[in-house]
């Protein structure tokens, strides 16, 4: 097991969830995601310097080849190609880094390394509706979110590539499973930590879905289950919160009964 990679998803958990993180936590989980921070030897077997499309990959946090194998996301997706499962590991990490830690002078090199390579590829700079950069343009707007929030012309582009391409993903029966699986929950995700004058409105827009979910609730019947349908409410919860008609949900904790997980509201 990755231990960097089970420790930034242990603590996004926690976070969306509505953990709070003591100095010393903070302190513990910073100390341990900067020493993770790849070697110059290390990307340099992992990639050749020369080809064309390096700029796709990470440079400060690059997973070695251990015989192709992919990382899951943060809502467990399994990637199938390492666009997807290393952009989300860099730019998960480095989000965490900039959220606790925000002033480190590593971090702001590696934050500055990282926008530079986001704005030559397709999925972090303007989004793209192909394969898995569709993924990967929602986990850098995610990055965005915490590391360049003020940036709203480029958090924009990647908002509207999200919209220009869901409802053609949501009907494709390819990616169809994976929209409603996914793509929704990362995207919904990303507005509940987003500036709002930039979520307001799209929240709105999906509010009574959100709604209709979170008084329905989720089914937990497998130990998958109980993790994701959690984290699916309280995503729910922190993007509803955030409208000024529903701000007391905030302080609603979700109900678990009878292998289900709901918002009473």
């Amino acid at each position: 097991m990755n231990q960097t990679h089970a420790l930034m998803l242990k603590t996004n958990h926690y976070l969306i969830k509505g953990g709070e993180l003591t100095d010393a936590h903070k302190l513990t989980i910073t100390n341990k995601l900067l020493a993770a921070k790849s070697t110059t030897e290390q990307v340099k077997r992992r990639f050749g310097l020369k080809n064309k499309e390096r700029h796709m990959y990470p440079y400060s946090y690059v997973l070695p080849y251990n015989g192709g194998e992919k990382l899951v996301t943060i809502l467990n997706q399994q990637p199938k190609t390492q666009i997807l499962s290393m952009n989300s590991y860099e730019l998960e990490i480095l989000r965490l880094l900039n959220l606790l830690t925000p002033n480190n002078p590593d971090v702001k090199n590696m934050s500055d390394q990282a926008f530079s390579r986001l704005k030559k590829t397709c999925f972090g700079n303007r989004g793209c509706g192909t394969g898995e950069c569709y993924d990967a343009g929602l986990v850098s707007l995610r990055f965005l979110s915490t590391a360049a929030p003020s940036n709203e012309y480029w958090i924009s582009n990647l908002i509207n590539s999200y919209n220009a391409h869901a409802e053609k993903r949501k009907r494709s029966r390819y990616y169809g499973r994976d929209y409603t699986r996914y793509y929704i929950w990362y995207y919904w995700l990303c507005l509940s930590e987003l500036p709002y004058e930039l979520a307001g409105r799209e929240i709105n827009k999906y509010k009574n879905d959100m709604l209709a979910i979170a008084k329905q609730g989720m089914t937990m019947y497998t130990e998958e289950d109980k993790i994701l349908a959690a984290i699916k409410i309280h995503i729910i919860k922190n993007c509803i919160s955030r409208l000024p008609e529903y701000e007391s949900i905030r302080n609603i904790q979700p109900t678990e009964n009878d292998r289900r997980i709901y918002l009473e509201a």
